[in-house]
């Protein structure tokens, strides 16, 4: 029982995921790329502890893709570069099976760190997925965000909280052990 809760009930998939039925529903147009299996880049841009790391997982997971994580909080234009490598090595150069990078806090990269990313977005070597708690219009360089489609993760609803506990009840081990 090392695992805090929320990684104890994470969803996997698009049906788990609770919340954000305009991106992910039966219409929504995550959904919708998804099952094309044709994924653009994008930027995930919400409050803290909405599901976009989840999200993002899950794009991942469901398209059969390569995944490569950075946290910009961590990372530099070296630890760019060598997955950028690597993506290119996997020979899935804008197909469906090209890598996706997902980079969390991307608001926090340098302007010289997001510069790092332009060639590989614009050429394919990656499908770039970033995510943010800030507006992307004023913390993501221009010429990367052009190369991106950005989408608005909204706060819970009350009913989303409410899914959210239900599922902590009934499905960790750990709690469904307690009368509630």
């Amino acid at each position: 029982m090392n695992q805090p809760l929320a990684e104890r009930i994470r969803p996997k998939t698009l049906e788990d995921y609770i919340s954000q039925q305009h991106l992910v529903g039966k219409t929504g147009v995550l959904t919708h790329h998804i099952s094309k299996g044709i994924i653009p880049s994008l930027i995930l841009w919400g409050p803290p502890g909405i599901g976009k790391t989840t999200l993002a997982n899950i794009i991942a997971e469901t398209s059969g893709r390569p995944f490569f994580t950075l946290s910009a909080i961590n990372a530099g234009v070296k630890d760019v570069r060598e997955i950028i490598n690597k993506a290119k090595q996997s020979g899935g150069l804008f197909t469906t099976k090209n890598p996706i990078l997902f980079i969390d806090e991307i608001h926090r990269f340098s302007k010289s760190q997001q510069d790092s990313l332009l060639a590989a977005v614009e050429k394919g070597w990656v499908t770039l997925i970033g995510a943010t708690t800030e507006n992307p219009s004023f913390e993501v360089i221009p010429a990367l965000l052009s190369r991106c489609q950005v989408y608005i993760l909204n706060p819970f609803e009350k009913s989303d909280m409410q899914s959210l506990l239900q599922r902590a009840i009934e499905k960790d081990a750990f709690i469904a052990e307690k009368k509630i």
